[in-house]
């Protein structure tokens, strides 16, 4: 028996780059940084001063006060990313999409900002002074639950947190209930609103954030030899996912299909990727196999490429594993270059960018990359995009805790 085929009808972001998917990808593609100074906070104590914040928007004027305060910054994210997608698969999202649409979202930190706050408000005034609305902001399955019922979704519901292979883990997992039959259609995606001042205090305890103050727009260098951290980003990424019969039968538009999910685990160390990146190995040799389809076939790979010395590093040595001699004709760029790392967030926005560079047959660049390093000799499309013929795209995500989600699109 045949599997159903997976398809992507309806696309929506925000994110450093831009607030929609239209300005997202003509920054992406134009070698635009979402880099800049921190300025939602002060940043006077902290050793790191920049991020890729989202920019220009205001929750309680998206939403209204009243709904904005129930959720944490990761969750007004969801909600803007999420109508974006129905929107634009035509979906009406004045109704309830009931319980034949189920909801897969990832996060890594979840309502990290609501705690962080509640925290300071126990310490500084005593438990009665807690917001009584904390606990449902922190939770990390807050923005799954808020999303199922500002539009309706009471099919099956997910909230997976595998660092920053969570939103990669949803797809997948999303594109296997879809194949399975369980429903027809599923909202999947990731958010993640990390840029607080304790989370980037801590990720700069563990000398993983770049320091690079001096120039904010050049410090994501993926692949560069004088690379030195990733940089935080924040947003959300949505996509909506149905079998092909059901995109068809509506006449829906096909961005295109999720035909290879791999996941596998290091079970090495919680934060160093395993040497060779041997997990990375299994992971995208899992996707592949899934989507039957030999390594000579892939076009185009969206690196994890988090601009950390270890990532990078074998990241690169697992591609070389896995695709041989043709690993240096494979064309490769890391778009978090442009955004910063969105921890969570960064599967769904990624399967976003490789489901249009398929579309448009452009492949964004790796930008501040000018001195590669030795250890990394692939072709990282380097600051300029590259106009080419695709057919198909991998995407990988990997995360602290040894997690790894490997995706595989086809345009047709």
């Amino acid at each position: 028996m045949s599997k159903r085929r997976v398809v992507v009808t309806g696309l929506g972001t925000i994110n450093p780059l831009g607030n929609n998917v239209s300005d997202t990808w003509n920054n992406l593609i134009n070698g635009v940084s979402g880099v800049d100074y921190i300025n939602s906070f002060d940043t006077d104590e902290l050793p790191v001063k920049f991020a890729g914040e989202v920019k220009n928007f205001d929750a309680n004027e998206y939403l209204g006060k009243q709904q904005a305060r129930k959720l944490d910054r990761s969750g007004h994210l969801s909600i803007h990313a999420t109508e974006e997608a129905l929107k634009d698969a035509g979906l009406d999202t004045e109704e309830r999409l009931g319980s034949e649409v189920g909801i897969v979202f990832g996060t890594g930190i979840g309502g990290i900002g609501a705690t962080e706050q509640a925290v300071r408000t126990y310490d500084e005034r005593g438990a009665s002074r807690i917001n009584p609305l904390a606990i449902t902001q922190l939770m990390p399955n807050s923005s799954t639950g808020q999303v199922a019922i500002k539009f309706g979704i009471e099919g099956p519901s997910l909230t997976i947190t595998t660092a920053c292979a969570a939103s990669a883990n949803a797809i997948g997992e999303a594109k296997n209930m879809i194949q399975n039959g369980i429903v027809d259609m599923v909202i999947a995606g990731g958010t993640e609103s990390g840029t607080t001042a304790m989370t980037i205090g801590a990720f700069a305890q563990i000398r993983a954030l770049s320091t690079n103050n001096e120039n904010p727009k050049e410090a994501c260098r993926p692949f560069d030899k004088n690379r030195d951290g990733f940089v935080m980003g924040e947003g959300s990424t949505v996509l909506v996912m149905e079998s092909e019969e059901s995109a068809k039968k509506r006449g829906a538009n096909i961005y295109g299909y999720i035909s290879g999910y791999g996941a596998t685990t290091d079970a090495h160390h919680i934060t160093a990727p395993a040497e060779g990146g041997k997990g990375a190995v299994e992971a995208m040799k899992k996707a592949l196999a899934d989507a039957e389809i030999s390594n000579e076939e892939v076009d185009y790979i969206n690196a994890h490429g988090t601009s950390t010395p270890a990532n990078d590093k074998n990241e690169t040595a697992a591609i070389k594993t896995v695709f041989g001699d043709m690993a240096h004709q494979l064309n490769i760029s890391s778009t978090k270059s442009m955004t910063g790392h969105l921890l969570g967030g960064g599967g769904a926005f990624e399967s976003l960018v490789s489901l249009l560079s398929l579309k448009n047959n452009i492949i964004p660049p790796t930008i501040n990359l000018n001195n590669p390093d030795e250890d990394c000799d692939l072709n990282y499309t380097p600051n300029v995009a590259l106009k080419k013929d695709l057919s198909i795209a991998m995407s990988n995500s990997f995360g602290f805790g040894g997690h790894n989600g490997v995706l595989v699109f086809k345009k047709d």
